[in-house]
């Protein structure tokens, strides 16, 4: 059975959002040990490469939303310097805005 967990929330959560996940989690039985912006686990599952003392942008186009993090690397660890996000820009919105400029590019080409 799962008891611990690390919880991945939109980087526009706010301190009440992030506090509701923790929250129902306990409620489902679970102990939230950490709740992480999901452009900081990102990052993380692909294992960056980064050398100490880098400061690097993530960016996150998840389903309708646009998130970026600033993170710190110092020995292995990563620190959030600062996150933002905006609910109307990304994920399909932003896939919408490429398909009609390729759209518009191969019928310029015909």
């Amino acid at each position: 059975r799962v008891r611990d967990c690390v919880v991945t929330v939109p980087a526009y959560f706010n301190d009440s959002q992030r506090q509701a996940t923790k929250d129902a989690g306990k409620i489902a039985g679970l102990d939230v040990m950490r709740i992480i912006n999901e452009p900081t686990a990102a990052a993380l599952a692909f294992g960056m490469e980064a050398k100490d003392g880098q400061t690097i942008a993530v960016y996150d186009l998840g389903g309708g939303t646009f998130d970026i993090s600033i993170l710190e690397i110092s020995g292995g660890v990563f620190e959030v310097k600062a996150t933002n996000g905006d609910t109307s820009l990304g994920g399909e919105d932003l896939d919408h805005v490429v398909l009609n400029y390729l759209v518009g590019e191969f019928k310029k080409s015909q």
